[in-house]
């Protein structure tokens, strides 16, 4: 080992390294995720120098102080492993809203190609009630029946049509997302597929002259889990388009990028789903009037609103106080 080469190559990293470290003791829990990935990378690549200097020249200065410098990293690294919480709360409280904001124009884009799918469905099923069986699945079709709607414990969740749609819904939220590989292609027809069953239902129980109660049972929960399908589908979307758009990077690296971000974006969906579940499971199936069923609805929007409000006032918050 030529050890005046190798410190030459390695040195800016160690560099790095060491004033990161200066940073991170200074902040005191004000330390961005982007900062701790890079840690972990200089953590890693100072690692596996101290081992070649293990190997080849165990007493030399250069060992030691690299030793040294590995062994604050991983104390450094150790200690953040121990603020998950703080991470969570970083991540769902400004991160997420972050990611979301970024990327509003594809997540719009996917709510455009869902509105398309159920305006299509709703007048396909509205000027021909039988073209329900063609557009929805069988399991929705056969178990469907608006005159039901009106008694004490009956609904349109039969145990059928609420596993149906939520299994429906998550699992198109988690192939839109991985769809982003096809170029957007499965992404763009699982946002319109996913519209076009709502809107057909919503012809079915039009036709009825259920349709008051109809969006009652859909919205309380509808409003989260739609949300959430849409953030997944934007997720793709994003995916696609830097697989599609050159830059001065590489596709490749575009491309895992793009992954890294969208699976966060997915994640934070997670949350929405297991609220919309809930919500499903103990709202939209009891004996609550319809009034009060779309003042949850009304309610989740309200949050909603709120949430992404509290993301972007404290992303602000957390910018101006590292300046």
């Amino acid at each position: 080992m030529d050890l005046g080469v190798f410190t030459r190559q390695n040195k800016p990293l160690w560099t790095e390294l060491e004033s990161l470290l200066i940073r991170f003791g200074k902040q005191k829990g004000r330390i961005a995720a982007e900062d701790l990935d890079r840690l972990t990378a200089l953590y890693k690549s100072a690692s596996s120098h101290l081992a070649a200097m293990h190997t080849h020249l165990p007493q030399d200065e250069t060992t030691l102080y690299l030793n040294h410098l590995v062994s604050r990293a991983h104390h450094i690294m150790y200690q953040e492993s121990n603020k998950s919480s703080a991470q969570l709360r970083h991540f769902f409280g400004s991160h997420l809203i972050g990611l979301i904001r970024e990327r509003n124009r594809f997540i719009l884009l996917a709510l455009i190609l869902f509105a398309i799918g159920g305006l299509s469905g709703y007048i396909s099923v509205w000027q021909n009630p039988s073209n329900a069986y063609a557009v929805l699945p069988g399991g929705i079709a056969d178990s469907v029946d608006p005159t039901k709607t009106e008694l004490p414990r009956g609904d349109i969740h039969s145990p059928v049509v609420s596993t149906e749609i939520m299994t429906n819904n998550i699992r198109v939220a988690v192939l839109a997302f991985v769809s982003g590989i096809t170029l957007g292609i499965g992404t763009v027809y699982l946002m319109l597929y996913n519209g076009l069953i709502i809107g057909a239902l919503a012809a079915v129980f039009m036709h009825s002259g259920k349709s008051y109660v109809f969006w009652a049972y859909i919205l309380p929960h509808g409003v989260i889990e739609l949300t959430a399908i849409f953030i997944a589908g934007g997720a793709g979307f994003y995916m696609a388009y830097r697989m599609i758009v050159p830059t001065r990077y590489s596709r490749k690296y575009e491309f895992l990028q793009a992954a890294k971000q969208s699976a966060q974006l997915l994640i934070g969906t997670i949350p929405l789903f297991v609220i919309a579940g809930i919500i499903e499971g103990y709202i939209t199936p009891s004996v609550l009037s319809l009034e009060v069923k779309y003042a949850v609805a009304g309610a989740t929007l309200l949050l909603l609103g709120c949430y992404y409000a509290y993301g972007i006032r404290s992303g602000k918050a957390r910018d101006e106080g590292g300046r």
